[in-house]
């Protein structure tokens, strides 16, 4: 697992989100691991990962410089991205690794970004679902059963089950971060900057007020900051 320094997003657009996966098949070939899910959120990432030619730590130096590299010249930065360094552990039985497969494919349903974890586009689920050549699906796949088919419908049901998994003892009780806030809004409201919620129908900009408060929690002041709209409309929606 890997987080961006002081919480901050490391995924800023789709090809962020791009880049990183291309890094993941780039090095995969190079170094020899195999990834059997991963989960890019806004300021964090979990890989599930078999080593393979080279050891952890030199896969991950190798994954994070590329990206970080290619993020600071895009973004015209300098400076670390990742906070400290990765965190891992050894998954060594059949039970804890689907614990792991599920935790990872639960962050954005956990999250709140999404009602089904198939739903979510920058996680190794709609790989299992659709193929890809980027994680080793079969491994996983004929654990669940023989048949292709039938195996991806029990990995869903499966990874759709209420869980209290914890791994890593990288969640902590807190209120949801301002990167992960800003995610959120834009995603709920389908908007690309969190300040086009001024722009909305009256209607609908009410309409996704009321969601962010009562299906999302998010407090009136936050949704205030992060979108300029004026406290007292966002109260009234």
């Amino acid at each position: 697992m890997m987080r961006g320094i002081n919480r901050q997003n490391i995924f800023k657009d789709q090809d962020d989100y791009t880049k990183f996966l291309q890094t993941l098949k780039q090095y995969k070939e190079i170094s020899g691991y195999q990834i059997y899910a991963y989960c890019l959120m806004g300021n964090h990432v979990h890989l599930l990962l078999k080593v393979g030619e080279e050891p952890l730590e030199q896969v991950m130096r190798r994954i994070c410089g590329r990206y970080v590299y290619w993020y600071n010249w895009k973004y015209q930065r300098i400076g670390n991205l990742f906070q400290d360094r990765f965190k891992s552990e050894i998954v060594d039985n059949d039970s804890y690794f689907f614990t792991i497969l599920r935790y990872i494919h639960q962050n954005p349903l956990k999250a709140r970004l999404v009602k089904c974890v198939a739903d979510y586009q920058w996680s190794s689920i709609s790989e299992y679902v659709n193929g890809s050549e980027l994680i080793d699906a079969d491994f996983a796949l004929k654990m669940f059963n023989a048949d292709r088919e039938k195996a991806v419908k029990s990995l869903i049901q499966f990874c759709m089950a209420v869980s209290d998994d914890q791994c890593l003892e990288m969640e902590d009780k807190r209120l949801m971060s301002e990167p992960e806030a800003i995610d959120l809004i834009k995603h709920v409201c389908q908007v690309k900057n969190t300040s086009d919620l001024q722009k909305l129908d009256k209607a609908m900009r009410n309409g996704y007020l009321k969601k962010l408060k009562e299906e999302y929690h998010l407090s009136i002041r936050q949704i205030e900051r992060l979108t300029g709209i004026n406290r007292g409309i966002i109260s009234n929606a």
